[in-house]
């Protein structure tokens, strides 16, 4: 039996299984998870846009996904990329698969394209990544369990490291600016800090992040209000002013673009638990 360690949780209807990534990776992948449930109930969750790109690999039903840029779609294994704004899945229940959740920048050297393609839509899994997504979806199905399921994707994941391009120097440090400060460093910080111009600056960005600066902070910002208020339990006036939010009013209006209702709205459909997905209300 593999000796690799596994976590597995029941989340309440569903169960997850979660394990470190290769060290290697680390700097790419914030986290990968199993999940499946054992009892088949269909489900319709409001998605929120988070600081990863999402990538799921499906051993079960298909589910329809509706992303801010796009209709409805149905999709086996696909990667969504950076968002602004709410989306939509609906799945009949039976879910099982794998979720990883990747660091803007980890996704443009692991799935080897500009993240600009990807911004506020998803993409089937083997338009990016040819005949090895089905080769690894099939492998994952066919092994004993868990710990071999994280052990193939370790490999999988490797290889496409040693391949995929790597973003610019100026583009990384720009990042972890944003993602240090929670989105409140100023664009025009960043952009002298990097050297370049703000314009400049916004078009490389977007192109290997997916999201142009400001907005990339919006998320963040919005994000870190997020874990605040449910996660803290921290009140709207007091997260607003720690997010950056000029005030309560403010942070109102960004949960309205960003998720498509109020706090109160969200955190009610939630029951108190947020993640990267929500109840529809």
């Amino acid at each position: 039996m593999d000796q690799r360690r596994v976590a597995v949780q029941d989340r309440g209807g569903w169960w997850r299984a979660a394990a470190a990534p290769h060290p290697a990776l680390r700097p790419f992948l914030r986290s990968y998870q199993g999940y499946w449930e054992p009892v088949v109930a269909p489900s319709r969750r409001r998605t929120l846009p988070t600081r990863t790109v999402v990538v799921i690999v499906n051993l079960g039903p298909p589910l329809y996904l509706e992303v801010p840029d796009g209709p409805p779609a149905r999709y086996g294994s696909f990667a969504a990329g950076m968002h602004d704004g709410p989306g939509l899945y609906t799945h009949p229940g039976g879910q099982r698969g794998v979720q990883l959740d990747l660091t803007p920048l980890g996704a443009y050297t692991l799935l080897g394209l500009p993240m600009a393609r990807l911004t506020n839509v998803a993409a089937d899994l083997a338009d990016l990544c040819g005949p090895a997504a089905a080769e690894l979806t099939e492998r994952l199905l066919e092994a004993p369990g868990w710990a071999a399921r994280f052990d193939l994707l370790d490999r999988f994941l490797l290889r496409r490291l040693e391949t995929g391009p790597s973003p610019a120097p100026e583009v990384g440090h720009a990042w972890r600016l944003l993602a240090r400060s929670h989105g409140t460093v100023p664009v025009g910080d960043i952009a002298a800090e990097v050297g370049w111009s703000r314009r400049h600056l916004a078009a490389r960005f977007r192109e290997q992040a997916g999201l142009a600066p400001k907005t990339m902070g919006r998320v963040l910002r919005f994000q870190r209000a997020v874990e605040l208020l449910a996660r803290d339990r921290l009140d709207r006036a007091s997260a607003a002013l720690a997010c950056g939010y000029y005030d309560q009013a403010h942070l109102n209006r960004e949960f309205r673009a960003l998720a498509g209702c109020t706090p109160a709205e969200l955190l009610a459909a939630q029951g108190g638990d947020w993640s990267t997905t929500a109840p529809e209300p």
